[in-house]
């Protein structure tokens, strides 16, 4: 039973999800914390720091994780092949179709009225993961190590993984 809810989970995850493997992030937080409990919100932020350290697709890394935290290597298993299954299945299905419909007026629509739903739940994101760097959880350094990241890469362009990199080397300085 477990495994079954790990494959919907990740799966129903992962097929609703548009944009890539970030926008499926709010919908895997939405099962992992809120439908089946197997984390907490914290737990799952110190997860998703965590794999956005490591190279290649987060959704993929995420499911892995999580499902090994939940049911080990079988779980790991099961929720990482619900995150790439489906969606290569449909995508196999569904490009066709979209090759073919690529011009519609309606197809245009749809998309276009999926990008902002996506930017709300990046939006509902950072609401939930607020609380990790507000000023009165360690002091005021999380919250200044979060405006140095977002200024420095929204403004002076500078590489997320330097960003990340930098967070890291000042939380093992300051956040012990």
């Amino acid at each position: 039973m477990l495994l079954w809810e790990l494959f919907v989970a990740f799966g129903r995850a992962n097929l609703l999800g548009y944009g890539g493997g970030p926008s499926v992030v709010p919908l895997i937080r939405a099962e992992v914390v809120d439908t089946y409990h197997w984390m907490t919100a914290e737990e799952f932020a110190n997860a998703l720091a965590i794999g956005n350290l490591l190279p290649g697709p987060i959704a993929t890394k995420m499911s892995g994780y999580i499902g090994y935290k939940v049911a080990g290597i079988p779980g790991a298993i099961v929720a990482t092949l619900a995150t790439v299954l489906p969606t290569a299945i449909l995508m196999v299905l569904l490009a066709a179709i979209l090759l073919r419909y690529r011009d519609s007026a309606i197809v245009r629509g749809m998309i276009a009225g999926a990008k902002p739903v996506v930017w709300v739940l990046f939006l509902l994101l950072v609401v939930d993961f607020f609380p990790f760097v507000r000023p009165d959880k360690a002091g005021w350094i999380p919250a200044a190590i979060a405006a140095c990241a977002f200024i420095g890469v929204y403004f002076f362009k500078i590489h997320e993984g330097v960003a990340i990199v930098t967070g890291l080397l000042l939380g093992a300085l300051f956040l012990r």
